[in-house]
């Protein structure tokens, strides 16, 4: 298998593994030194480190065909060789780079509660790396609704395969700032939505809007879907006599109270 480094870009077209034959994956399960069995033979170690270097590739080519679930099972796999084989190993690396690949792919997610997790078992030294400390700072703005922030930070990745995430992720964010834009706003005008977005020019706004339902007006504004409508009008079907009526009774009750 052609082995990729994560800073070097990658190729249009990948090499597929047969479904029978000589696909590197299939043929780790051949050797015997491998987890879970970890036998003692005379090439334990070579084992060990071609099956690490294996699975470190997986990571990058599963990233680069956008399969999350195949990325996943190469990761978890990884797991193992980076807590259970320290002391039989140099380490990798590439360890950290994978780590932080696999948090980035947590937030695109939106798995916070396992980005956590997997961020406790990452030892500290390792957490002062640039690569696990980007994937924090986009975890705590997201929390704080900083999506600008974040969508501004998708555009400096570090390496292609960190661009293919945090592509993932802007699209992730914009859809939830578009949804929070919906409800606070009943419209807005396209620059105004094209800064909110970070959009680069007006025709990726409009186009954006046309795949929402949203409609722009002749004198350039966004009018969403009426979702901050729908609570106007709900809040106008309750009869102002009737809250008032629930207030009073309110009061009586706490006067009974004390």
């Amino acid at each position: 298998m052609p082995r990729y480094q994560y800073s070097q870009p990658l190729p249009p077209s990948l090499p597929r593994c047969p479904p029978h034959a000589n696909c590197p994956q299939l043929k780790l399960i051949q050797l015997p030194a491998l987890p879970p069995s970890f036998e003692q033979t005379p090439t334990a170690q070579q084992e060990l480190l071609l099956g690490r270097e294996v699975l470190e590739q997986g990571v990058l080519l599963s990233l680069h065909k956008q399969d999350e679930a195949a990325m996943e099972r190469s990761f978890a796999q990884l797991r193992t060789y980076y807590n259970d084989t320290r002391a039989l190993l140099p380490a990798s690396p590439s360890e950290v780079t994978m780590q932080g690949l696999n948090l980035l792919r947590l937030l695109v997610q939106n798995r916070i509660a396992e980005f956590h997790t997997e961020l406790e078992l990452i030892p500290p030294q390792a957490q002062q790396d640039s690569a696990i400390l980007q994937p924090v700072q986009l975890e705590q703005w997201l929390m704080e609704g900083a999506y600008n922030k974040v969508l501004a930070a998708s555009r400096e990745a570090a390496s292609e395969v960190h661009g293919m995430l945090l592509a993932q992720l802007a699209t992730t964010v914009r859809d939830e700032a578009a949804s929070c834009s919906e409800k606070a706003y009943e419209r807005l005008r396209v620059p105004d939505a094209q800064k909110l977005l970070l959009f680069d020019n007006d025709a990726e706004v409009r186009e954006y809007a046309n795949e929402h339902g949203w409609t722009i007006t002749p004198d350039d504004y966004i009018v969403f879907r009426a979702a901050a409508a729908e609570g106007t009008a709900a809040s106008k079907a309750i009869p102002s006599l009737e809250l008032i009526n629930n207030a009073l009774v309110y009061a009586k009750e706490l006067e009974r109270i004390v």
